[in-house]
């Protein structure tokens, strides 16, 4: 079924997504579900795709990337047990989606995008909306940004073939970053917490993200 463009359908959509797709799948933070439920996503998607930003699948957004499908992107999020004094990194912005997500729930992100065109996309977008606690840089965010760090939370929104050292130096204590470490169909997220200099890792859910794209991994 297709809808018109019309605000108080994209905002029954929305409601309908929190409740069905994240609450009644074991989505429980409510911060997440809150954020979820303000962030319209309809904005993010390209013009031919509103009519799908509420369904649970990817969204493409050009230069061979997507909006990732929002049951995946509440699980990351609630992995991350993210606090409103937080400063968090972002790799991989794309549309923008998760960056205004994490704008509502923290105080602080740094989002890094290869892709300049998409950048500039994002960031006009989250300024539109009143996001003025992200940023956006283009480069390669497999290398993070170390002049800001340490961050107390990194989110990685593509598929590495293995952990980005950089990122994990760049945690502060006590830091947590949830990523998807893989290749083609063999992919899997995986949660990394820092403490008294160890790496802990957790593994998590199987999953399906385009490939991180970086001179150091690749």
């Amino acid at each position: 079924m297709r809808f018109p463009v019309n605000t108080d359908v994209y905002t029954s959509l929305r409601q309908q997504m929190v409740e069905t797709q994240l609450r009644l799948r074991g989505i429980a933070d409510e911060r997440v579900l809150q954020a979820m439920l303000r962030v319209p996503r309809h904005e993010f998607a390209p013009e031919r795709f509103r009519d799908q930003a509420y369904e649970d699948h990817p969204l493409p957004i050009g230069e061979e990337q997507t909006i990732s499908q929002p049951y995946i992107v509440a699980l990351m999020l609630e992995a991350l047990t993210l606090s409103p004094g937080d400063k968090v990194l972002e790799v991989g912005t794309g549309s923008g989606y998760v960056t205004a997500l994490l704008a509502e729930l923290v105080s602080e992100v740094i989002s890094i995008e290869r892709h300049s065109l998409l950048a500039e996309h994002a960031s006009q977008l989250l300024a539109k909306l009143g996001y003025s606690n992200a940023k956006v840089i283009v480069g390669d965010g497999s290398r993070g940004l170390v002049e800001l760090a340490p961050y107390d939370a990194v989110i990685v929104s593509a598929a590495s073939p293995r952990l980005p050292p950089e990122l994990i130096e760049q945690l502060a204590e006590k830091g947590r970053m949830i990523i998807p470490i893989g290749e083609g169909e063999s992919q899997q997220l995986q949660f990394i917490y820092k403490e008294d200099g160890r790496v802990i890792t957790r593994m998590r859910e199987l999953c399906r993200f385009v490939p991180l794209v970086s001179d150091s991994i690749n």
